[in-house]
């Protein structure tokens, strides 16, 4: 048994407290970790490591479960005496006498302090992306602006002519015809920026959505576009299917599929240009299947699409983020998967999300 117990104590960071949370031993480890010396932590209470930025409900919870006898496992921010921050997976066992009543509790922990660090810095660099990809995606949405909105202001500056010249000439039944025009045009040309305010808008809480309410908000966006380019959409959509995510962010994923579609449909000289786009629930998930006709992409560089920064179009027109950024938007944002693959004429994706139960 003593062997046992050394092996703990010079394998991990181990103290006591009594049942108040009076400290009673710490081992060396503990000793080296913390900076504090044995003397300094006897008969303290063991709050003396305690981060002031851990919410007190953690302790709460901790002190419910151990009180009850039970097992507390947790993964703790603490404070060394120099202020340094320690990131440890702490085990918290309560010890019984023989009349089966709490007399100490064993705390065992191992030190998480590099991994945790190396976590944090991978999610500020996947932020720093993700705000690049939306720069890059306001740069797109500008140009899809000026495309939405061309047609219209011809359209006015016609109308607002012919506006003149019926009230030049009297001509009150054609003056309200031109009136209305200009009114509609002018409400239409409102509602793009709307939709693209809309999109841009930071939505930070997740909300169950209508998948198809996604869908259409990408269309309206990129309707100039996809008319311009005579990219035929086909549907296959049921609509009441429901997802649990942040809808605004499954818009930009639609909106990367169909801007990268568009691009391979020009650099490939497709003539015929289709995306289909199909949702429907499986196996208590719910589906969602991209698939245009552009070809699909080379074999060698198949496995590399998620990458950052890795594209494989000219560097004036794309960035390489659009696809790593949906690959994040639905791991993090739905608690999905995108997959994709090759397929006689193009290239599917296939997201696929939790239902929601």
């Amino acid at each position: 048994m003593n062997n046992y117990q050394k092996a703990i104590e010079n394998s991990n960071i181990v103290s006591k407290t009594d049942i108040n949370g009076i400290i009673t031993f710490v081992n060396d480890e503990f000793v080296k970790l913390f900076e504090y010396s044995k003397e300094e932590l006897l008969g303290k209470n063991h709050n003396i490591i305690r981060h002031p930025d851990t919410p007190k409900e953690n302790f709460k919870t901790l002190w419910e479960t151990i009180l009850n006898k039970k097992v507390h496992k947790a993964t703790v921010k603490n404070l060394s005496k120099s202020g340094k921050t320690i990131y440890l997976n702490t085990t918290i066992i309560p010890i019984l006498d023989e009349n089966e009543d709490i007399f100490e509790f064993i705390a065992i922990r191992y030190d998480i302090t590099n991994e945790i660090m190396l976590q944090k810095e991978v999610e500020e660099k996947q932020k720093i992306i993700f705000l690049q990809s939306r720069m890059a995606s306001l740069g797109q949405m500008l140009a899809n602006v000026a495309h939405q909105w061309r047609q219209p202001l011809t359209e006015l500056n016609l109308t607002l002519f012919n506006l003149k010249k019926s009230f030049e000439t009297k001509n009150q039944k054609e003056f309200d015809k031109f009136y209305d025009s200009s009114k509609n045009l002018i409400l239409g040309m409102s509602n793009t920026i709307e939709n693209f305010t809309n999109f841009f808008t930071p939505q930070k809480e997740k909300e169950k959505f209508l998948l198809n309410l996604s869908i259409n908000e990408a269309l309206k966006i990129l309707n100039r576009v996809l008319q311009e380019e005579n990219i035929n959409i086909k549907f296959d959509i049921l609509k009441d299917l429901e997802v649990f995510g942040i809808k605004n962010e499954l818009t930009q994923v639609l909106l990367n599929l169909i801007n990268n579609s568009k691009d391979a449909f020009i650099q490939k000289s497709i003539k015929q240009k289709d995306i289909t786009i199909k949702t429907y629930l499986k196996d208590d998930f719910i589906y969602l299947e991209y698939l245009d006709n552009a070809q699909g992409v080379d074999k060698e560089l198949f496995d590399r699409i998620f990458e950052p920064y890795f594209t494989t179009k000219h560097q004036s027109s794309g960035t390489g983020l659009g696809l790593f950024i949906c690959k994040i938007i639905i791991e993090n944002s739905f608690e999905g998967q995108i997959l994709h693959e090759n397929t006689k004429d193009g290239l599917k994706f296939t997201i696929k999300f939790p239902k929601i139960l």
